[in-house]
């Protein structure tokens, strides 16, 4: 399996959503932003986002997943970029007709973790080797490390590999704008807060900084 990296320029547009300005020449991550009391790079900020077609394109209220995706593009335009790493890993690694189908078991009031345990798959079937070796591969080894844009403190591990080919110095919370804006921005449903109170319940999830 390959992958083709690129380097894109982002733009803010309205209501803060980073937006694609278009290819451009690949080169490897330039980091310019500096630590007030220090003389080197602060750490590239990094998001390993899994494939979501009804969260990204479609914009359900059962999950935030567009709207991190949203959000981690819009702290890297902030902050002189960053890089995402994007895995075709649709529905926690179960697929896209699984998924809908786990849909429906919610529907009759299993949650997520039920719905997928159910059809015989685990809460999480997702891998980050991949993941690992593309940020390698881009340069994001050794000791500078990353800060990661996640809630999952099983991705952090993963994603360091084994032998922490990949340090995280920091875990950056994905809070819900939702939370963040008392349900004045973002998604807000029922749904979405079952699901999230699902993640923390039941797969460990950090929604905090």
């Amino acid at each position: 399996m390959g992958f083709v990296p690129e380097e894109m320029a982002a733009r803010t547009g309205e209501d803060g959503i980073a937006e694609e300005d278009g290819p451009q020449p690949l080169e490897r991550p330039k980091q310019h932003e500096m630590s007030p009391d220090e003389d080197k790079p602060k750490p590239p900020l990094v998001r390993i986002h899994s494939e979501c077609y009804t969260g990204e394109t479609a914009w359900s209220a059962r999950c935030d997943c567009g709207e991190q995706l949203d959000e981690a593009a819009r702290l890297m335009s902030l902050h002189g970029g960053g890089v995402i790493v994007y895995l075709r890993q649709e529905g926690r690694g179960i697929g896209l007709s699984e998924k809908l189908k786990a849909y429906n078991l919610q529907d009759l009031g299993s949650d997520t973790v039920e719905a997928n345990l159910l059809l015989r798959h685990p809460a999480d079937a997702r891998s980050y080797g991949l993941a690992t070796a593309i940020l390698l591969d881009l340069g994001c080894g050794g000791d500078q490390g990353i800060r990661l844009l996640t809630n999952n403190p099983h991705k952090v591990r993963a994603v360091e590999g084994p032998n922490r080919e990949v340090i995280v110095r920091e875990r950056v919370a994905m809070i819900p704008l939702a939370w963040k804006h008392g349900g004045k921005r973002g998604i807000h449903s029922r749904e979405i807060e079952q699901y999230l109170s699902t993640k923390i319940g039941k797969m460990g999830h950090m929604i905090s900084d």
